[in-house]
């Protein structure tokens, strides 16, 4: 009997990855250059749903990868869509988000595109939507720049604070992932005045950076002095990905030191805007997952 031609890359199934999956999807990570950052893959496939392409012919390995973090019905955040090297440009990334999208079964899309990602999701119906200035550096106090809040340590009381405030900042509910910060955090602070708490920030570790996300203040002054708290915590390089929309923010990180790297655009299929309130939403946990 001849042996059977091999499936086209295009064509091959789609499967369900697992926490047991980390070790391949870093490796997938590292083969397109970047940092293997097993610890936020372990966050990515607990708290998201990972979908994964096996490489042909029982060679072991992933081909390709994406992850969808759901927030319920009115909107979920795809993330991590990568393709090996040695497969690019043979139509996968567009088999794995078409299978995206027929999973998502008409529940709104967002995601952070690259120059180079973005025509493909603009062909599979994304628009863009905002815009990302990712900045780094090691991060020089410059004092406290008038924040009126106060700048403390979060305690496991803070927990429930965070999350209604995440919701209403977010625009859906992230309990599942942010009850799962305070473990994957180095450090988690909070803001809080007379109201009560006002915003929060987390770092965490990301290839020799300390990363700052999700950053969520009522105004540009509280922010910056969330991450100089969390700056005080480390000698490492500091990391963001801040909305560009709010320049207040980024002169001010520049005056203490950090400089713009790189851009991404924010996109969404399915929904004109993303929902909540993007004035108090500073930084995204990750741009893998919103």
């Amino acid at each position: 009997m001849p042996t059977p031609l091999p499936r086209p890359l295009a064509e091959l199934p789609v499967r369900r990855l697992t926490p047991g999956d980390l070790v391949a999807c870093a490796d997938l990570s590292e083969d397109r250059g970047w940092s293997r950052d097993e610890h936020r893959w372990g966050l990515l496939l607990t708290a998201g749903t990972g979908y994964g392409i096996d490489e042909p012919g029982g060679g072991g390995g992933l081909v390709a990868t994406c992850v969808v973090t759901s927030y319920g019905p009115r909107l979920a955040a795809v993330g991590m869509l990568l393709v090996a090297g040695r497969h690019a440009r043979q139509g996968v990334g567009r088999r794995l988000m078409r299978h995206v999208l027929d999973e998502a079964s008409g529940t709104p899309l967002t995601l952070y595109a690259t120059s180079e990602g973005r025509p493909l999701y603009e062909q599979l119906g994304f628009k863009g939507v905002g815009r990302t200035e990712r900045v780094t550096g090691t991060f020089r106090p410059m004092g406290d720049g008038g924040c009126a809040a106060t700048i403390r340590p979060a305690t496991a009381e803070d927990l429930h604070a965070i999350v209604r405030l995440d919701a209403d900042v977010f625009g859906g509910d992230r309990t599942h992932v942010l009850a799962r910060l305070p473990a994957y955090a180095d450090h988690l602070r909070v803001a809080e005045d007379g109201s009560g708490l006002v915003g929060y920030a987390a770092a965490w570790p990301s290839a020799g950076t300390q990363v700052i996300g999700p950053l969520i203040a009522p105004d540009g002054h509280t922010a910056l002095a969330l991450i100089d708290s969390l700056a005080e915590t480390t000698d490492l390089p500091l990391r963001a990905d801040i909305d560009a929309r709010h320049t207040d923010l980024l002169t001010g990180l520049k005056r203490c030191g950090l400089r713009t790297v790189s851009e991404t655009t924010v996109m969404a299929s399915g929904i004109p805007d993303l929902p909540g309130d993007w004035t108090r939403r500073y930084a995204p946990l990750t741009v893998a997952m919103g």
